[in-house]
């Protein structure tokens, strides 16, 4: 690391744990290190907590959960108003920090930034909103009242593809309703949430209610956190593998759980399609992140009648892209997070071209050093191919021709995850039938990026359970009190 500016920045990153407010080191004193895919190197090394550390962090959340519960509304607002306020004047630190650590671009890591900040202004509007209802029970008898409360404790686990929003749409959320929280970030991409955590406690927010542990050794620690009977409340995002195994896991508690699991989106293009806004909506939902997103266009679905086309515009489009280190001018794809994940890439690339598919950009391994695969174009891709049953999670666009509108939509629903679709066509008749049909939870209709602190962001079938933005993402973290009173004037 010889750039001054990243090695000041670094120093400002915490390197212990988050626990009642205090930064500590592991027991036992063990570190992880986190590393810059792009080149290798070490960056930072931090605590490595145990599950005991797990254990204690969870009791510091247990410890300020009543006090956090009664904090009024509007005062727990206003904490995360400010840390929003502060994470825009610290914007270039924050996205630099990310690229630093995941690898992306600094211009899609500044665009996370700004998204990951919205949850905690959107959250921050929603916590003095949260409402019940009061109403006559319909035998006359009686007055219902329906409240709602914090579910208490909750444990918090984010990826390491968007390591701002990714935490920021959890945290925000449980903060608001006045729950208090641990949260383990990836191992990968721990930094991100450590200055977010310290810029939250800057923000005013008290010692406890937010505790950051770091692990390599996700799997006992979360077990340990899991397992305790305070806990309250799950919230997972990840692969659908490990989605399953907490669930099983959380089961034994009955806890609320928010799984927001893996993705085969399906991007579909019609004979009437405007091919323009079709290959720009391509670029968008398959190459944002370096391809390193749940959301991500995995299928491209083209009809045959445009599918030479679009493949040929595209191919020339991506031939443009510049890869490199995300904080060097002009790079628009950078390293993927580790070498396993270019392997994987790698992988799916050749059985698709084994099995008839046309290569027609990318494909080959890049010298190191750094984790990079080249983006990637295949055209005419056949039935049976792996990339078409698994999440790429890479920049490989895949072209498959289809004849009419029923096979599009059986192609599409061909899967066990319903996360996102991408539908481009001018007819508004079709479009309406497309969002009627498509197994998914969110839909972009002629639009290649969906996602928005508003909305509710989640998935049907093996995608997960629940949604996070929107009105409907404080719910996730309040439960539903109904009480009977007598009727008054009895």
């Amino acid at each position: 690391m010889t750039d001054p500016r990243e090695t000041q920045l670094l120093a400002t990153v915490p390197d212990g744990l988050h626990i009642g407010g205090h930064w500590r080191p592991a027991t036992g004193g063990a570190t992880l290190a986190v590393t810059d895919p792009a080149t290798g190197d070490v960056v930072k090394n931090v605590a490595d907590a145990t599950p005991a550390d797990g254990t204690a962090a969870l009791d510091a959340a247990c410890d300020a959960a009543d006090h956090w519960a009664a904090t009024p509304p509007r005062a727990r607002g206003e904490i995360l108003r400010r840390a929003f306020d502060l994470l825009t004047e610290r914007a270039d630190q924050v996205a630099l920090l990310m690229t630093i650590e995941m690898g992306k671009p600094l211009a899609e890591a500044r665009g996370e930034v700004t998204y990951g900040g919205e949850f905690l202004r959107w959250f921050s509007e929603e916590a003095p909103r949260i409402a019940g209802r009061y109403g006559v029970n319909p035998e006359g008898t009686g007055r219902m009242i329906v409240s709602r409360h914090p579910v208490g404790p909750c444990y918090l686990i984010t990826p390491w593809n968007f390591p701002l929003a990714m935490a920021t749409r959890k945290i925000a959320p449980a903060l608001a309703a006045g729950c208090t929280a641990v949260v383990k970030p990836a191992e990968a991409t721990p930094l991100t949430t450590m200055y977010l955590a310290q810029l939250l406690a800057e923000a005013g927010l008290p010692a406890g209610v937010l505790n950051v542990v770091t692990t390599s050794s996700p799997g006992p620690v979360s077990e340990a956190i899991i397992g305790d009977p305070r806990l309250r409340k799950l919230s997972f995002t990840g692969s659908t593998p490990v989605g399953r195994t907490l669930l099983r896991q959380a089961a034994g508690g009955v806890l609320r759980t928010s799984m927001e699991l893996g993705g085969n989106a399906p991007f579909v293009v019609f004979e009437d399609a405007d091919l323009d806004k079709a290959v720009q909506g391509a670029l968008a939902a398959k190459f944002r992140n370096i391809g390193q997103a749940c959301t991500a266009a995995n299928r491209f679905l083209v009809h045959r009648s445009v599918a030479a086309e679009f493949t040929e515009r595209v191919t020339k489009r991506v031939a443009e892209f510049r890869s490199g280190r995300g904080t060097e001018e002009g790079v628009t794809i950078g390293p993927l997070i580790d070498d396993a994940a270019v392997a994987k890439s790698a992988s799916l690339v050749r059985d698709a071209v084994d099995r008839g598919a046309v290569l027609r950009l990318g494909g080959e391994l890049v010298a190191g050093p750094g984790s990079f695969f080249p983006a990637t174009v295949l055209g005419d891709v056949p039935a049976g191919s792996e990339l078409l049953r698994e999440e790429i999670f890479g920049p490989v666009l895949a072209v498959v021709p289809f004849d009419d509108e029923d096979e599009a939509v059986r192609l599409a629903n061909d899967t066990e995850y319903g996360l996102v679709s991408y539908v481009y066509t001018r007819d508004l008749a079709r479009g309406q039938r497309m969002i009627e049909r498509l197994a998914t939870g969110m839909m972009g209709l002629n639009l290649g990026v969906v996602s928005n602190a508003a909305a509710p962001f989640g998935g049907w079938k093996s995608s997960g359970l629940g949604r996070e933005g929107g009105v409907e993402g404080i719910a996730e973290y309040l439960e539903t009190k109904y009480t009977l009173t007598p009727d008054p004037f009895a």
